[in-house]
């Protein structure tokens, strides 16, 4: 390995192998960072290692793993620590959705949402920014959504795993303050991914959804890699998304909730 690539930043990307987190993995090979791509399909994380080292003269290595498993963080903390591979930038991105009532969801699919959703991203989060700290330096990039900012109906557990989300990073914004440690939280509107894909095939709901209120993963990771490395803490693609997430932000909360649930039901 030469001086240069030793010099690099190494960004570690959860999710990495499709939609926003494939996106973003080109981001930052773009920007010259060295990457850790962590998902579960080993064949489809190779071929993208290989394609993204070739086209941009980085490092990039693959670690399979099932984030949602208890202990999945720690192992691979520890993997990378007997690598000396230290990470200089943490990508939530791992996440998954299900679009219905709360009552006719199994239960285990709602723990199976908040294992990944929430509990794998904190204990990512618990591996990977202490040494950050330690160090002085670092950037966090956590992957929330505009359903954060609002109750949603047929998304409720969705919706409130990406809203832990987006209170742990400003939170978190404030007590990494002074520690050369910055976390943003994306937040996306719908995004062409194939999470949503996935999402649409099970609800005749989501097949209804205008083209023009679906973003694309490129134009998102853009704006989310640009916005963590600005040390942002908030960042929502899209001037429609914007606008609507400043409105409900100035909505009563009660308001919103008849809103959401009368739009919820037009889409049944």
């Amino acid at each position: 390995m030469n001086t240069r690539s030793k010099t690099r930043p190494t960004a570690l990307i959860t999710g990495a192998s499709s939609g926003i987190g494939e996106a973003l993995a080109t981001c930052f090979a773009q920007a010259g960072h060295n990457l850790v791509l962590v998902a579960r399909s080993e064949a489809k994380l190779r071929q993208q290692a290989a394609a993204l080292a070739a086209a941009h003269g980085i490092k990039a290595w693959v670690q399979v793993a099932d984030l949602s498993q208890p202990g999945a963080a720690e192992k691979l903390a520890a993997a990378l620590r007997r690598a000396r591979r230290p990470v200089d930038v943490l990508v939530n991105n791992a996440g998954v959705l299900e679009h219905g009532p709360f009552v006719k969801m199994a239960a285990w699919r709602h723990r199976e949402l908040i294992d990944l959703n929430v509990v794998a991203l904190t204990e990512m989060l618990a591996q990977f920014v202490p040494p950050m700290v330690r160090r002085g330096r670092g950037r966090v990039l956590n992957v929330a959504s505009i359903a954060a900012f609002q109750p949603v109906p047929a998304l409720a557990t969705y919706a409130a795993t990406k809203a832990y989300v987006l209170s742990l990073t400003e939170s978190l914004s404030e007590e990494l303050r002074g520690t050369g440690v910055t976390i943003t939280a994306l937040c996306p509107g719908i995004t062409e991914t194939a999470m949503l894909s996935t999402a649409q095939h099970q609800s005749g709901a989501l097949r209804k959804l205008p083209r023009f209120v679906v973003g694309q993963a490129q134009a998102v990771a853009e704006e989310g890699f640009a916005a963590c490395m600005a040390g942002e803490v908030v960042c929502v693609p899209g001037a429609l998304n914007l606008a609507a997430t400043l409105a409900a932000r100035a909505t009563p909360r009660w308001l919103l909730r008849r809103v959401s649930g009368a739009l919820s039901k037009q889409l049944k």
